[in-house]
């Protein structure tokens, strides 16, 4: 009979094992457009074990969401892994979940608690906050996290890609950049794009975390980042061009530059720095507050360490090492203007940013023979991942050199009669 759906029997462990790997099957247990639904891992033979799923019918299509682990290997233990009966109790506790908070709760109040909760943990959030307010809450601010569907985030995910970068401006009126038409604009805005989807499914996950909405599928694993975009062309200085910027910079701004180049850290970090800080004796700076939120000490060679040594001589501990000329802390974006004018009078182009000298630093070091897991620690990365990400192929001549400096020899002798046509 047409439209009619084959009922799967899935009580019992035994008879769960004879289904196909891969396949949802469904059984029709619940009142209305809802089902009890299972699938096996797909993968090698004898890959233990399978999932519990409700799939129901919300607005104009069936959605699928996670119950639990079924127990196919494990005991049931009526929280993660669940037998038959229990998966259809936690499938008619989740369809009859009462209306209220859980069912209205949007992606802007998720977004604000995962704001809350990363100001908590000491986890810096202005990026955050300004690529939601310009990128994510325009669109779906106001969306029904519950409601939420994979292809709507991926359409919206493809819409931000294709528009146009915004510029800052004096006046404050939103400016943009032509829409992105050259393979490198593209690359660059679908990068942007990763990182902004990247915020949403962080904040999504959290308030599956914390109760808010009872499934992830929308935005899991059927939500995926642009591929091979994040592998960025890092610009960074010579030492020669590196000299001309700092000759080329005004006074006030010359300091913060010499330390970016000794440091490798961020400009924020640097704009934090107290001169109790610097630790003369083992010749570090201590970066308190970082992007990981996680203190470091950053070696500095013996210029680096004079060079601190002498912006610090004979001040407080509790006074910032690099102020603006009027004596004031450097705030966002105003390293901007002056770095722009350093690069135009120095004749360095195209122009690099503040950000870049970071590059400058972690490049000149990895060429130079540092290890990739002392240029990361240096630099605050957990591990080497992101290093190697950016730098990797810079190792690639130290590599060479060290291997054909310190390799064997096997005593092989060329023959000199042998030309090379």
């Amino acid at each position: 009979m047409s439209g009619t759906v084959r009922e799967a029997k899935l009580e019992s462990p035994t008879a769960r094992k004879k289904l196909g790997r891969g396949k949802k099957h469904r059984r029709t247990v619940l009142t209305g457009r809802a089902h009890i639904g299972y699938r096996r891992w797909p993968g090698k033979r004898g890959e233990p074990g399978g999932q519990w799923l409700l799939r129901r019918y919300v607005g104009k299509k069936y959605r699928i969401e996670a119950l639990g682990l079924a127990d196919d290997v494990r005991e049931a233990d009526g929280d993660r892994v669940l037998n038959f009966n229990q998966a259809k109790a936690a499938a008619d506790a989740q369809l009859n979940a009462p209306k209220g908070k859980v069912a209205n709760y949007t992606v802007r109040a998720a977004i604000s608690d995962y704001i809350t909760f990363k100001r908590s943990e000491g986890q810096p959030t202005s990026d955050l906050e300004s690529r939601a307010t310009a990128h994510i809450l325009p669109i779906l601010g106001d969306r029904v996290v519950a409601e939420l569907t994979s292809e709507e985030i991926r359409d919206w995910r493809t819409a931000l890609a294709a528009s146009p970068a915004q510029l800052r401006s004096r006046s404050g009126k939103l400016q943009y950049k032509p829409e992105p038409s050259d393979p490198e604009a593209v690359r660059r805005r679908r990068s942007s794009a990763n990182r902004v989807l990247t915020m949403l499914k962080a904040a999504l996950n959290h308030a599956f975390d914390e109760k808010k909405v009872t499934s992830r599928d929308a935005w899991g694993r059927a939500v995926k980042p642009f591929r091979g975009v994040d592998s960025a062309r890092v610009r960074y200085l010579t030492v020669a061009e590196a000299q001309r910027l700092l000759n080329s910079s005004a006074p006030e701004f010359r300091l913060l530059v010499q330390a970016a180049l000794e440091t490798g850290a961020r400009y924020s970090e640097l704009a934090r720095l107290e001169v109790c800080d610097f630790n003369v004796d083992v010749g570090t700076v201590t970066i308190r507050q970082s992007k990981s939120a996680k203190a470091r000490h950053v070696v500095l060679t013996e210029q680096g360490t004079d060079f601190f040594r002498e912006v610090t001589a004979g001040r407080r501990g509790s006074e910032l090492i690099f102020r603006k000329r009027d004596g004031t802390r450097w705030g966002k974006s105003q390293q901007d203007r002056p770095i722009k004018e350093a690069c135009a009078r120095a004749k360095i182009d195209p122009p690099i940013g503040i950000h870049q000298l970071r590059h400058t630093w972690a490049s000149l070091s990895v060429m130079g023979g540092v290890p990739l897991m002392v240029v990361a620690e240096n630099l605050g990365h957990v591990d080497t991942k992101m290093v190697q990400k950016f730098y990797g192929h810079m190792d690639k001549n130290y590599v060479a050199k060290e291997i054909r400096s310190k390799a064997p020899r096997f005593g092989f002798v060329p023959n000199s009669k042998i030309t090379t046509l």
